[in-house]
């Protein structure tokens, strides 16, 4: 993770959204005051909003974990965007 200090991010700012939209590399905001923020692209916020909704289900976790442990997965596919169901 970066950092910059806000003035910086200040005059910056245009350059550092377009870094972490590329990067996906979130940078942190220093100020003065001890009050430092993270800045990071929106479709990593979305990200962690769903991981965080989806680890919030009860017992969601755990069963992934299970499935993971006990599946064959050998005998997977690979998903191809363009194939008929």
């Amino acid at each position: 993770m970066g950092t910059i200090n806000i003035t910086n991010a200040r005059a910056n700012l245009y350059q550092l959204v377009s870094d972490v939209n590329v990067g996906f590399n979130p940078i942190t905001i220093v100020n003065n005051k001890g009050k430092n923020a993270v800045l990071i692209s929106e479709e990593e916020w979305k990200n962690i909003e769903e991981t965080l909704f989806l680890s919030s289900i009860p017992g969601y976790v755990d069963n992934i974990n299970e499935i993971r442990r006990n599946e064959n997965w050998k005998m997977a596919n690979e998903y191809k965007k363009d194939e008929e169901w």
